[in-house]
């Protein structure tokens, strides 16, 4: 069982942060082990020198993992980041990204995620990030 686009919009708007809600993330797509996340532009999210920040990548990187877990799992539950990396490519100026997460490994307590952040119409991520979540 997987959820949709906008079970998984009602999943951001109910279960996150004020502060993750103000990155304006939308569900593109949701599927059984996979979520894409759109992560809008805007001139809030950019550091000095107008790149879009680093923390904002990676907090759109963790937040897609709980969408494509909830799909995975058939609705949100309990779960925590245990880790997460994050390696920067190039800087995105001006662009909105797509934000791949995809479950590369799902156990009971346990599961792996990869995420590419993409910025939109590109051929090559800005981003990439691995995470291990611990699930309850």
């Amino acid at each position: 069982m997987t959820l949709t686009t906008a079970e998984a919009d009602k999943l951001l708007a109910d279960h996150f942060a004020p502060w993750v809600q103000d990155l304006g993330l939308a569900a593109v797509e949701t599927g059984e082990r996979h979520a894409v996340l759109r992560l809008p532009w805007t001139d809030r999210l950019a550091r000095e020198g107008g790149g879009l920040s680093g923390q904002a990548l990676m907090a759109a990187a963790d937040t897609a993992c709980v969408i494509a877990l909830s799909a995975a799992r058939g609705g949100f539950g309990p779960m925590t980041t245990v880790q997460q990396s994050t390696t920067f490519q190039r800087a995105v100026l001006a662009q909105d990204v797509l934000v791949h997460a995809r479950i590369t490994k799902l156990g009971r307590r346990i599961a792996f995620l990869d995420i590419t952040l993409t910025p939109e119409g590109a051929e090559e991520p800005a981003a990439h990030a691995t995470t291990v979540y611990a699930l309850g």
